[in-house]
């Protein structure tokens, strides 16, 4: 195994760690020693865990001199399964029976650089991992509590798992432990390190009791002490209160830091209205800037971003304690040709204290290294020190050329307001220009670059990608340290090759000391479910919500609605709605959840038939097509309710011959299936013969790309042609299996049940089913109940069981 590149691909990942050694080693003579840790190894090594990691290149493996420590980068089962592979094995073998001691921990890991300048690896979850077997006795095969829970959701595992409580362990670190133990293997006795830790409890409380006891005899006289300091301290207080209307700072009483600051929207104030692409930018790279500050906490600015063109009515207190920050940025801009003057104060919001203010006249090309003299200035108010890397990085200007740094600033205005393919390709119009007027200008490149990706990942098109990747290349070579730069790298990594151990590298350069680092942790997030780490995945999105508290993030629910968290998913979705009350996507999300939670389809309906014309909304990173989203929603909640008539309505009344890209003929195909539902099997024909060509074209023109092959399985199973659906349905599976690809590979496993299903192979459609009903992200219980598409199963008794039974627990 190449134990350097295993090394290099798990920067981010959460390591699976199983620490062991040998109890008494340090007695027994050097030869004896010797022989142990040999016969440990070779028995170690033999294991199957042992072995498929290893050839996988997902282990690392540690000496620790009586025993070692076993780095999994597979799941969190792995160190288990070796823990009970070893002890089997070691008790056949008399000299080390019963002396194995073994902890597992899942947690981070990090490269690290030994006295030999060799790479190593080290971190948290090592050393919890190390502190979990010490808890432990002979024989003993300990975990953390972490661990644990994961573990307990497998059936398996769960009824060989007992909690011990908790365990104080080496410099005071505190620790859950569960014991393993069963059907031979493990140690069922309580560890000795337990027993006297509830010793030292039991006697504690009995100290405690005493202690009590002689507070009580002297409470009398506390309380009459207490009541004449209450007194002078009230009176001290009403005199200081007229002095000051805050007696204790709010950064110690709330828990806000004292080195917190909001950047709020800059007013534009220039004549010319569109001027305002102007003022967001100033803003923009104010807020980048001091993000780049590592002893400031700032606010991204899509939390700050529901402030705009609030001007006088701005309650300054109320907004900082609703971002959690101390200080307030406020500014205004005014652009007059080739001038721009800039105002800026910095406000302690708790007090409503001016700390700092200042006013810039400068030309267009003077203002483009404003935002690092600001960022500056502003850390020094805040008495935030800088170190000499800030420092350089602050003073650099992104370009020099005045006409690029608009075309630059425009291209970000637009992007952020992109409904549709035309919008999408003038944005990247007004980045070539901005590049073509500065080939040096990394950050527009890195821009350019996501850009392609975003655009790539709707309409799949070649010369997107070629760009993306290309662009990436160029912004980091020209800015080797450039975020944005990173950020593009890993999203190429992410979104073409399916490289999720690269991608979270580039991540993790990337949001270091950045304000893109709420965005980043979506996308890491969005990995770890792909890789199957769902609880680290709902856990990453918790995260990017706390740094990002006014920022709707909508894939944390839509997690949560994978995993049938309905009640997490209803709550998350809500929430966005609150911040984002207008966003269509969001509310057709939650209509889905309520109907998968309850099968209420009223409820749905509520919610979709409540929109009213004209609201805006997509999944991020997408533009939006509200007429769309909206139509698939509604036609989807009719096919549910049978109400084909309303339903093909729905699909009639729609603008035009056919959705917009990337959707084109999917309404042709959606009329098809109504047609089809109810009974018309002609017309269903004829829609669907429509359709076949240009799926089957898309398919060609994209031969490893499951997103076209799955629909084309579907399409020929409605048409009768059993052989090509199955064909096209397996190779969707195949291309995106979810050992690779847990969230998206469980859609095309779904996909394949309903082929299955409808070109009669009901046993294999049974089988996905069972398992996809526990599977996150796989067939949902009432859409069984509920679409007539599972209609050929019905009339089967096995099918009938599984919709008698509740809905199945998901395994996670």
């Amino acid at each position: 195994m190449n134990e350097a590149k295993a090394r290099s691909d798990f920067e981010l990942e959460i390591a699976h760690v199983l620490f062991m050694d040998i109890v008494g080693y340090s007695k027994g003579l050097i030869d004896q020693q010797r022989d142990l840790l040999n016969e440990l190894n070779r028995i170690v090594r033999e294991t199957p865990q042992f072995k498929s990691a290893e050839a996988a290149g997902k282990l690392i493996r540690l000496p620790t001199g009586d025993g070692m420590a076993l780095v999994f980068l597979t799941n969190p089962e792995a160190p288990l399964k070796c823990a009970v592979e070893v002890s089997e094995a070691v008790g056949q073998v008399e000299t080390l029976a019963l002396h194995i001691r073994m902890g597992i921990h899942s947690g981070p890991v990090s490269d690290v650089t030994d006295v030999n300048d060799r790479t190593n690896v080290a971190g948290a979850g090592i050393n919890m991992a190390q502190r979990v077997m010490d808890c432990g006795d002979a024989a003993h095969i300990l975990l953390s509590k972490r661990s644990a829970d994961d573990l307990a959701q497998y059936a398996r595992w769960r009824s060989q798992l007992h909690e011990l409580g908790e365990v104080e362990t080496k410099h005071g670190v505190k620790i859950e432990i569960v014991n393993f133990y069963g059907d031979g293997i493990g140690n069922a006795t309580v560890p000795q390190k337990v027993m006297l830790t509830r010793e030292k409890e039991a006697t504690a409380s009995k100290s405690e009791r005493a202690r009590s006891q002689m507070k009580r005899r002297t409470i009398a006289v506390a309380f009459l002490l207490a009541a004449v300091l209450i007194i002078a301290l009230s009176i001290f207080g009403y005199r200081a209160a007229r002095k000051s209307a805050i007696a204790v700072k709010p950064s110690v009483a709330n828990g806000i830091r004292e080195k917190s600051i909001a950047v709020l929207p800059f007013e534009n104030l220039s004549a010319e209205k569109e001027n305002a692409f102007f003022a967001d930018g100033v803003q923009d790279d104010v807020l980048t800037s001091l993000a780049k500050v590592a002893a400031l906490k700032v606010i991204s600015r899509t939390s700050v971003m529901q402030y705009r063109g609030a001007g006088a009515a701005r309650n300054l207190r109320e907004i900082a304690q609703a971002l959690g920050v101390a200080n307030i940025l406020e500014g205004t801009v005014r652009r007059v040709g080739n001038r721009a003057l800039i105002s800026v104060q910095l406000i302690d919001a708790r007090n409503d204290r001016p700390i700092w203010s200042e006013r810039y006249d400068r030309t267009i090309a003077d203002s483009i290294g404003l935002q690092g003299e600001l960022a500056t200035e502003i850390a020094a108010a805040l008495k935030a020190k800088l170190a000499p890397e800030e420092k350089a990085r602050l003073a650099t200007k992104p370009t020099t050329n005045p006409e690029a740094y608009l075309f630059y600033l425009r291209a970000l205005e637009r992007a952020r307001t992109a409904a549709s393919k035309e919008d999408a390709f003038a944005v990247d119009d007004l980045y070539v220009k901005a590049i073509e007027l500065d080939p040096t200008f990394a950050l527009a490149i890195a821009r350019r670059s996501i850009w392609n990706g975003v655009m790539y990942n709707v309409a799949r098109r070649p010369e997107h990608k070629a760009a993306a990747l290309t662009l990436a290349a160029e912004a980091l070579q020209l800015s080797p340290d450039l975020p944005e730069g990173h950020l593009a790298l890993g999203l190429c990594y992410y979104l073409f090759e399916r490289n999720f151990s690269a991608a979270l590298n580039e991540f993790s350069i990337a949001g270091a000391g950045s304000a893109l680092q709420p965005d980043i942790l979506e996308y890491v997030g969005l990995i770890y479910c792909r890789q199957g780490r769902w609880r680290d995945g709902l856990a990453t999105y918790d995260r990017a919500q706390e740094l990002d508290p006014r920022q709707p993030h909508f894939w944390g629910p839509r997690a949560r609605a994978m995993v049938r968290d309905w009640p997490g998913a209803v709550a998350g979705f809500e929430r966005v709605l609150k911040l984002d009350p207008n966003n269509i996507f969001t509310l057709a999300e939650l209509a889905t959840v309520r109907i998968n939670q309850t099968g209420d389809l009223a409820a749905a309906r509520k919610l979709l038939d409540g929109i009213p014309p004209g609201l805006h909304g997509a999944a991020p990173g997408q533009p939006a097509a509200p007429d769309d989203i909206l139509t698939m929603a509604r036609w989807e909640l009719n096919m549910l309710a049978r109400d084909y008539t309303a339903a093909a309505k729905i699909l009639a009344d729609y603008k035009d011959e056919e959705f917009e890209e990337p959707d084109v003929g999917v309404k042709s195909f959606d009329a098809g299936q109504t047609a089809l539902a109810r009974g018309d099997a002609e017309s269903a024909k004829t829609l669907f013969e429509k359709v076949r060509p240009i799926y089957e074209k898309d398919a060609r023109d994209h031969p490893d790309d499951a997103r076209f092959h799955a629909p084309l399985g579907l399409l020929y199973a409605y048409l009768g042609r059993k052989d090509d659906a199955i064909r096209e349905s397996l190779r969707a599976v195949e291309l995106v299996p979810e050992s690779k690809d847990a969230q998206g590979g469980a859609v095309y496993a779904d996909n394949l049940a309903l082929v299955y299903a409808r070109t009669g192979e009901i046993d294999q459609a049974l089988a996905l089913i069972q398992r996809l009903l526990t599977t996150p992200n796989g067939i949902m219980f009432a859409q069984l109940h509920l679409s007539w598409e599972w209609d050929p199963m019905r009339s089967d008794a096995r099918f009938q069981k599984i919709l008698a039974g509740p809905e199945p627990k998901t395994i996670y």
